[in-house]
């Protein structure tokens, strides 16, 4: 696996990637988390994207040369959640192709955002998921060195925040 810095050109990339998360989490029956309908029909949500692939640090994980999966770091979370009263490296946007699940791919990209924490001096990693499905994505989170340090909600969609420490 390679992973090599993401840009603004990736956009359609991502939006694929998030596209075929939704599509997998509908036949699953977990609307919950992203709705119903794909990211790139939803303006909004694309000019979001946009956004954080311009003001963020992407990073596109590639399997055998194709896309597999994209992490944005940032240095603070989206406005929906609190900053923290340090320096933090906050992952804004993780998702994997479903394409190649089961190649740790995710876990891969969260070792990568540790490794920019570290280089960057920054001892706080942290990230916020989905808290609904059963909790499935706090799992993942915790089971990739990650603990719960709080919740948040948007409209009905409630959140959890999850930190990783460097040191």
């Amino acid at each position: 696996m390679k992973i090599r810095p993401g840009s603004t050109a990736d956009l359609h990339t991502v939006l694929g990637m998030l596209d075929s998360a939704v599509e997998w989490l509908v036949a699953n029956g977990r609307t919950g988390q992203w709705g119903t309908e794909p990211w790139s029909s939803r303006p909004r949500s694309v000019t979001r994207i946009e956004k954080m692939l311009a003001q963020g640090e992407p990073w596109i994980a590639e399997v055998g040369g194709e896309p597999a999966g994209t992490l944005i770091l940032d240095s603070a979370p989206g406005p929906e959640v609190p900053a923290a009263d340090e320096p933090e490296v906050y992952v804004r946007l993780l998702v994997t192709d479903r394409r190649f699940a089961g190649h740790r791919v995710g876990a891969t990209l969260l070792e990568h955002a540790a490794d920019e924490t570290r280089r960057k001096g920054v001892d706080l990693l942290r990230v916020d998921c989905f808290a609904g499905s059963e909790g499935r994505l706090v799992a993942y989170y915790t089971g990739q060195g990650f603990t719960p340090t709080g919740t948040f909600t948007v409209g009905e969609w409630h959140g959890r925040i999850l930190a990783r420490r460097m040191g």
